[in-house]
């Protein structure tokens, strides 16, 4: 025990020793009171704790979860999630809660708790009134958020070029704050952080110069409104904000018994292209009717078996909807009161009542029943709204007339934040879903709010008011630390990172090399089509089409950069530098490859991706055998593969072309009597080959495997046979779960990607390069919108000059220059 913690053990223990003398003391024939009891001193009895146990990670340095408890004013900003103390009620105090246990994790995190005693001085403290010494009058309570939006009056021009009335807002709280007037960065700068943030793409090295060189008074406006005029570029780059915040993702699928997840993305990206309004598209959201409606919000993610009672979909509608459209946070009274917060198990389940099945809920508290029912009723009760009957058609109609009351100011407050947050860093208020702390500019939080509701609730008309606001063109700040929560000074927009999605859409940009995604292929036929007599034909032949990262299923760089799983609302990505990302970029398999393939396609070296001529899957847990029919008139060499894609222990299993033989005019030739080029992807084995529905004759293969056959001049017009596996069907459930697909090609095919995607890109592929000067500037101006010094240059030319002396540049340094470049702070950054 220190010194300090000794000494405060002796106060409190003073304290309780006079006490019991009192008591103790003889009775008095007159009425005594009882003495009130000692008021505690910040300074000399609470700091000394704080400093011993909580500086560690709350100092005004680290500040984690943006809380600093080195001061007593910091302890009063509170942090990200909200006030740590209430003064006068340390019950609904998120510090003692904390260092209790009661909210997990217990604080100070991974050390000895605070005794007893300890913990009882700063409860008696905060419900003293929190007060700075033993005789300072009680802390003020904590900001309450207005729910009404009321239109701020717009401050008089006190800088010439700032005279919109949002400029004027930032400048009148820049000046009290004596901030000289802010130079707006270069044009360059300009251009780079606005097509990032309306499109997610790099400008060209072309509609750069174009912009820098113009000299337009207005240009910078223009630019804006010709960019959000481009409503496929917008949207494409939008929907991954909208995807994290309405937990919609197309590529991690969840079983259950009933309805796992069902995605949106067919009603959200035609609503964001067309620019819907945000209160109709709330309300689609909160009340889908058509069969095109977005239900699967509502659905939300539901697990297989038994769960508990706070993650039913109604609970999740009711979590997800105050969350997202009102910055509230439910989760903890889903289960029970709110320690931090005013809201209460009761709110949760009357929320949650608009949305279930039935319109009467029964409450369980932490999972244990409660005799207590809850019927729909708003978390506002000025604003509820009485369903117009019992339905369920009904009541998510209520809910979402309530959702978007004029009188519900919180609705376009948390979209402004979270806009305002998105483009410039940091929200007007610190935690976007705690919409009650307190904004750096009430005044700029309201005005931009009433100016949305006034143009209609138009996003693209909020976008762009912020983006031609002097405020967006002030130089970036870096954060050195995590800001506080509150007394925190607006200095301009922070330095940002790209997302995962600009990271790999501006490395598709510059090489040409894309992402897939498994889109249906017009003109592919249908996996699994049967005709009418003779054996199933092959699957399609290319497997999805190159797309913007968005589309693509999330992937092990994707998650290393910040992309989530989106089983949870994500309302602001991870921002930090991570060992795990380290890890990806400088030694992941994805970026490497892809990289590679991108400096290739840029040199016109990819090779060739020929079509196969039959393709099948012979998967899953009742995985059978298929038979087959190629024609092969045209071949003069046959290429059979056997690709492994995820089998629960692919060295096990036995594949096999059984059955299988040539047909031409001469008869049929069997498999077996042909000697492939390469034996190396035989199998041994004795006796017939035996696989589902055939058994004789055939060619047992290894997993996976490729064998080669020259059939030229044989006179062959068609293969054959019946494609499976030797496993007992008994083995092939759910201990071997095979995932090996059959292909036959007549060229030599591209194993690293034996279903190439269909021809097209989601842009223009840049123009051929024929020097290396220019393959460098190309580079250099598409990745950073500059041309390289003297040095990079010199560099950049060594790696791509070819060691076997041919003149042309070297794929293997292409990619090496691309990877040093994107590496860069000054590529994966946002100045």
């Amino acid at each position: 025990m220190t010194r300090r913690v000794i000494g405060t053990a002796i106060a409190t223990g003073a304290v309780a020793w006079t006490a019991a003398v009192i008591i103790a003391a003889p009775s008095l024939p007159q009425r005594t009171q009882s003495p009130r009891p000692a008021m505690i001193d910040f300074e000399r009895q609470v700091q000394p704790i704080i400093a011993d146990h909580c500086l560690e990670c709350h100092s005004q340095d680290k500040r984690k979860g943006g809380l600093s408890l080195a001061t007593y004013a910091d302890a009063l900003d509170g942090g990200r999630n909200g006030p740590a103390i209430r003064p006068g009620n340390s019950a609904r105090s998120l510090l003692i809660h904390r260092i209790t246990g009661a909210v997990e994790p217990q604080m100070p995190k991974d050390e000895d708790p605070l005794t007893p005693a300890q913990r009882a001085l700063v409860r008696r403290w905060i419900d003293q009134g929190a007060r700075a010494t033993s005789s300072s009058p009680p802390a003020p309570q904590p900001w309450e958020a207005p729910l009404a939006l009321t239109r701020p009056a717009i401050p008089a021009i006190l800088w010439t070029r700032w005279a919109a009335p949002l400029d004027r807002a930032v400048a009148k709280y820049l000046v009290a704050r004596k901030t000289a007037e802010p130079a707006p960065v270069s044009d360059a700068l300009f251009a780079r952080r606005t097509y990032l943030d309306v499109w997610g793409l790099l400008p060209t090295p072309d509609e750069l110069q174009r912009f820098v060189e113009d000299r337009t008074p207005d240009k910078r406006a223009a630019l804006v409104a010709t960019l959000l005029a481009d409503d496929q570029k917008y949207a494409e780059h939008w929907m991954s904000f909208w995807n994290d915040l309405l937990r919609n993702e197309d590529g991690v699928t969840y079983f259950s018994e009933t309805a796992g997840r069902k995605s949106i993305t067919e009603w959200l990206f035609p609503a964001l292209k067309a620019n819907v309004r945000y209160d109709e598209l709330v309300t689609k959201l909160l009340n889908p009717g058509a069969p095109t409606d977005p239900d699967g919000f509502l659905v939300g993610v539901n697990w297989r078996g038994e769960t508990s009672a706070a993650v039913t979909p109604w609970m999740q509608a009711a979590q997800n909807s105050a969350q997202v459209f009102l910055g509230i946070n439910l989760k903890c009274n889903a289960c029970h009161d709110s320690f931090v917060s005013r809201w209460k198990l009761k709110d949760a389940y009357a929320l949650a009542a608009y949305f279930a099945p039935e319109p009467t809920l029964q409450m369980y508290r932490c999972d244990v029943a409660l005799n207590r029912y809850a019927e729909p009723g708003f978390l506002f009760p000025e604003l509820s709204r009485r369903p117009a009957s019992a339905l369920l058609a009904d009541r998510r109609a209520a809910a979402a007339a309530t959702f978007t009351d004029p009188r519900m100011g919180r609705l376009p407050r948390t979209l402004v934040n979270r806009i305002w947050q998105r483009l410039l860093g940091r929200g007007l208020v610190a935690n976007p879903d705690e919409m009650d702390g307190v904004p750096w500019s009430p005044e700029v939080l309201d005005w931009l709010a009433s100016d949305f509701v006034d143009h209609r609730y138009d996003i693209k008309h909020l976008i762009r008011t912020i983006l031609t606001s002097r405020a967006y063109e002030m130089p970036a700040v870096p954060r050195t630390g995590e800001p506080p929560a509150r007394g925190y000074a607006f200095a301009g927009p922070e330095v940002r990172r790209l997302t995962a999605e600009e990271f790999a859409d501006a490395i598709g940009a510059i090489t040409g090399e894309w992402n897939t995604y498994p889109a249906r292929t017009p003109g592919a036929p249908a996996t699994g089509a049967r005709p009418r007599t003779g054996p199933p034909p092959s699957m399609a032949t290319t497997s999805g089409v190159y797309a913007r990262e968005w589309r693509v299923a999330s992937s092990s760089l994707s998650r290393a950069l910040g992309r989530p799983i989106r089983d949870q609302v994500t309302s602001a990505r991870a921002a930090q530098a991570s060992t795990l990302q380290a890890l990806e970029l400088v030694n992941g398999e994805m970026l490497t490859r892809w990289l590679s393939r991108g400096a290739r396609r840029m040199l016109a070296e990819l090779p060739p991706e020929p079509l196969s001529l039959y393709n099948r899957t012979v998967a899953g847990r009742t995985a059978t055998s298929s038979a087959f029919e190629v024609d092969v008139s045209r071949a003069g060499k046959l290429w059979l593969v056997v690709q492994e894609n995820g089998s629960n222990v692919p060295e096990v299993l036995e594949p096999a072309w059984a059955q299988s033989e040539f047909v031409g005019a001469s008869g049929a030739t069997p498999l077996s009597s042909l000697k492939p080029i390469d034996g190396a992807g035989l199998r041994e084995g004795s006796g017939p080959v035996r696989v589902t529905g055939a058994n004789g004759d055939g060619v047992r293969v290894k997993n996976p495997s490729v064998l080669v056959y020259d059939v030229a001049g044989r006179g062959f017009t068609s293969f054959r046979g019946v494609i499976g596996l030797e496993n007992p069907q008994g083995e092939i459930g759910s201990t071997l779960n095979p995932q090996v697909r059959f292909f036959v090609f007549d060229a030599a095919p591209n194993m690293e990607r034996l279903l190439p995607p269909a021809p097209g890109a989601p842009l223009p592929p840049p123009a051929p390069v024929n020097t290396a000067a220019d393959l460098i500037d190309r580079v250099f101006r598409h990745a950073l919108g500059r041309v390289p010094s003297a040095a990079e240059r010199a560099a950049a030319a060594a790696a791509l000059r070819d060691p076997n002396g041919s003149g042309r540049p070297f794929a293997p340094g292409l990619a090496d220059l691309l990877w040093a470049v994107t590496m860069k702070p000054e590529f994966q950054l946002v100045y």
